[in-house]
Parts: structure tokens; C-alpha cells; sequence
């Protein structure tokens, strides 16, 4: 590996000519290098570390370079190409706007923006009766963080308290950052608020958490009272929760979630969803916090709302949505109508194509094969975690000692095979194919997974 994460210096693979999947040339592409090493000079160093490949185009399932090198998209780039690489719903509705031309109406009201505001309404549970359209997920973790604050003004609370996990991640923007655990990528700051709290996550590796999941909870919020000398009638007036803790796809125990959500309504808290990687369709239900069976006053959403461009989301009932006043809570580029085109056009390829669906049945084959793991390297690999077409496999040793040398290696061989996984850059690799793909193209992108991690541990350890 070098300095810039993966090796850089092209190397002569096997050649590859499959239905799918295509390498015909030294990876990474000796044409690439002085192109990345361009890009490395001219760009902050804090966008680099990915995979040394240069795209050219993308299609359904599949990402070609110019080089001749065809990849089965495993990343569906970090859950945002939900509907598939360059979906033909999407990409003509935005031709139809490019064709206007209407590129952008800053706050003003374009047909674009009607349309897929009624239809994003008209296709959530209805205690969704009114969205907030911004352009990146952090911004919508903000955003939800300021609704519940003002709701607790509004009820007159004390202080704007915020209960969140140890362990989730919310954006990298101030807020989100203090909602979200990593405690080193917070020394930045240089102070903490107060007033947001973090709680334990019920870990599947927990053995409290997992034989009495609503004890778990209601044990840590006690210590956490008692600790802050707080009453979360009158100092708490939120909650947010990481549908799924995203390195490692790790889901929480349903009836922990009901019990927090119990909590929630007990005290009058706003319970918030941050939806960005388990939105539109990833675990084969809609939203992900459907799989735990509760009610969200707020959902912040991301990545998966267009499958192409900027769009995320804030949804809630109308009396928390109208909080701010009018142009206190508003964003330049947010609901342009090229986005609103591509967020209707995705949402009908998930609705009305049948891409949920296939996420939820195709999902039960992908973890059926990928759990082969668990019985042929149980010392190498502790758990495969997710739902649907998610999936994070969980690398430690027999001592639960993380194997991050084994997933960058795993990582470039699934790479130099025609495979696109998310490296994490720690104990885990997560699988998230578009939810447009069919089950041979699924069950070739798991061998090939499966393969690359049998060599990567053979050639590491040698077992």
C-alpha cells in the first residue's frame, strides 16, 4: 500500500472476459496513473484514498473505464445509485429539463419541484406531510437537529437536549459531527455541546444488549440521567438515531428501538431517523427504520433520493416542518428542478419498477451465500451483518481483533477482478449492489467476492 492508501504501481493481473465483468489490462491502468497523480496535486488530500480507478461511464450494474475494464458495481456508490448507474426513468426526465432549458430557480417553484413533492407525499406513511429539500445529507442531519430544538422551545423545555448513539456517524458538518460519535474527528471543534448526549449501541456482540434489549436501553438512559443530573422531561427534546450503524451495517435489536421510541412519546421527544445509507429501497423496505416496526417524528434522507444528483431530504408532520420562520430555514441549490426531476424519476423506479421488491428477495439469496463465510473462516471473519441488498462483513480475529490489513487487501483483489466493494478502512467490507440487478449477476459479484477472500487470507496468513 502506499502513502495514498492502495498501491499505485500498475500491476499484470488475470485476464477476466466474463458476462459482467471485463479486465484486460495491468490495475491499476498504467494510463491512470499521471491522471490520479494530477488529481492528488490539485485537489485536498481529504477526497483521496478510494480504489485507483478512473470512471468513464456507468450503466445498470456496471462501471467501465476508457481503457476497455468493465467492474460489477458492489459500492452502488455508497448507496446513492439505488435505481441503477444511469437509469433510463432518470436520465430522461433530466434531459426533459436540460431540453427547457430550466436549470435553476433558486427558491422559486418550478413544475419539476410540484410534481415530485406530491408524489415524495403521496408515497410515505402519513405522519409524513411535508419535506425539506436540501443537498447533502449532512445538511439534513442539521436541519433535524434545529426542528427538534425548536419543538422543545416550543414546549417549553429547559434545554435543547439530544439523546445519540456511541458509535453512529451523522455528516461531517458541526452539528452532525457533535450528534455523531468518532471522538478524534471531533477534536477539531475544540468544545462539545453540552447538551447532546451519547448513549451505548446495542452491539449484536453484547451479550446484555441482546438477551433483554429494552432493559439495555432503559439501564443506559438511567446512567445517563444520573450521570448529567438531567430530567429528560424538561432537558431533552430529541432523539436521533442512525438507521443502521453505517461501517458496519450493524442493525439495533427491534424492541430496543420500540423501546426507545416509548421513551420518545413518554417525554415528548422528536425520535429522527438518519436515513442516508438505509433509505429508498436498500433493506427492501422503503425506509430502513420500517424494519424496526415504529413511527419517526423526522426522517433525514440522502444518497439513495435520486440515485444521481445532490438531493437530500427532511420529512415530518406539518406542525414540526413550519417551525422555522419563513426564509430561516432555506438553502440556494436545494429542490433545483433538475434534482426534483431525478428524485420523481427515482422514487417511480423504485415504486413502480419493482426495485424494493427485488431488494427484498434477492437480499435473502445474498446473505444465505455470504454467510458460507462464517462456517469456512470462522477465525478470520466474526460476523456478516445488514438486510437486503446490504451487507457488511465483519473481519477480526478469534481475540475480536480488528483485521483492517485483510479488507484493503481484499479490497484491491476484488478490484483487480472486476468487483467494486466499499472499503470501510477498517474491519469491515460492505456489499451494496444497485437494486436494479438480477440474481446472476448478484450470485457472480459474491463469488467473485468469495474468491477474492479466500486468496487474501491464504496469501496473508496462509490458511
Amino acid at each position: 500500500m502506499s502513502g495514498l492508501g492502495f498501491s499505485h504501481t500498475p500491476k499484470k493481473v488475470k485476464r477476466i472476459n466474463t458476462k459482467y465483468r471485463t479486465i484486460v489490462t495491468k490495475i491499476p491502468v498504467p494510463e491512470s496513473i499521471p491522471i490520479l497523480e494530477r488529481v492528488y496535486d490539485t485537489e485536498s488530500h481529504s477526497m483521496h484514498g478510494q480504489l485507483p480507478i478512473i470512471w468513464d461511464r456507468a450503466q445498470g450494474v456496471q462501471v467501465f473505464d476508457s481503457w476497455g475494464n468493465k467492474w460489477l458495481d458492489f459500492s452502488s456508490t455508497i448507496f446513492v445509485t439505488n435505481a441503477g448507474h444511469g437509469n433510463k426513468r432518470i436520465i430522461d426526465a433530466l434531459s426533459e429539463v436540460i431540453k427547457k432549458p430550466l436549470l435553476h430557480t433558486y427558491t422559486y417553484t418550478s413544475p419539476e419541484r410540484h410534481e415530485y413533492l406530491n408524489y415524495l407525499i403521496s408515497n410515505t406513511p402519513k405522519q409524513f406531510e411535508k419535506a425539506f429539500l436540501l443537498s447533502a445529507g449532512t445538511e439534513a442531519t442539521e436541519a433535524s437537529l434545529k426542528l427538534m430544538r425548536l419543538n422543545g422551545i416550543k414546549l417549553g423545555k429547559n434545554k435543547g437536549g439530544i439523546l445519540c448513539f456511541e458509535g453512529n456517524w451523522h455528516g461531517r458538518t458541526l452539528g452532525a459531527q457533535m450528534m455523531g460519535w468518532s471522538p478524534n474527528q471531533k477534536e477539531w471543534i475544540g468544545y462539545l455541546d453540552p447538551n447532546i448526549y451519547h448513549t451505548p449501541f446495542p452491539y449484536p456482540w453484547l451479550k446484555d444488549a441482546i438477551s433483554n434489549p429494552r432493559k439495555f436501553f432503559r439501564d443506559s438512559i438511567r446512567k445517563l440521567i444520573e450521570k448529567n443530573n438531567i430530567n429528560p422531561k424538561t432537558d431533552l427534546c430529541g432523539i436521533m438515531m442512525e438507521t443502521f450503524q453505517g461501517w458496519g451495517a450493524v442493525f439495533y435489536p427491534k424492541e430496543f428501538v420500540q423501546e426507545v421510541s416509548l421513551f420518545a412519546k413518554e417525554n415528548d421527544l422528536l425520535l429522527t431517523f438518519d436515513e442516508m445509507q438505509a433509505g429508498f429501497g436498500r433493506t427492501g423496505e422503503l425506509f430502513g427504520y420500517m424494519n424496526y416496526e415504529v413511527e419517526p417524528d423526522l426522517l433525514a434522507c440522502g444518497k439513495g433520493a435520486s440515485s444521481s444528483l445532490p438531493l437530500s431530504i427532511v420529512l415530518g408532520k406539518k406542525e414540526i416542518m413550519d417551525l422555522p420562520e419563513i426564509g430561516s430555514m432555506s438553502s440556494t441549490h436545494s429542490a433545483n428542478p433538475l434534482v426534483c426531476a431525478a428524485g420523481l424519476a427515482n422514487m417511480k423506479a423504485l415504486i413502480e419498477d419493482g426495485l424494493i421488491e427485488n431488494s427484498k428477495n434477492l437480499g435473502k439469496i445474498f446473505h444465505k451465500k455470504l454467510n458460507i463465510l462464517l462456517t469456512k473462516h470462522p477465525n478470520y471473519i466474526s460476523s456478516i451483518q445488514g438486510i437486503g441488498l446490504l451487507a457488511a462483513v465483519i473481519f477480526t480475529n478469534p481475540n475480536g481483533e480488528p483485521l483492517s490489513k485483510l479488507c484493503d487487501l481484499i479490497s484491491e483483489k476484488c478490484l483487480q477482478t472486476g468487483l467494486l466493494v466499499v472499503h470501510t478502512g477498517r474491519e469491515s467490507i460492505k456489499l451494496a449492489p444497485p437494486l436494479v440487478i438480477n440474481e446472476e449477476e448478484l450470485n457472480e459479484g459474491v463469488e467473485t467476492f468469495l474468491d477474492a477472500v479466500d486468496q487474501s487470507i491464504n496469501e496473508l496468513y496462509g490458511s
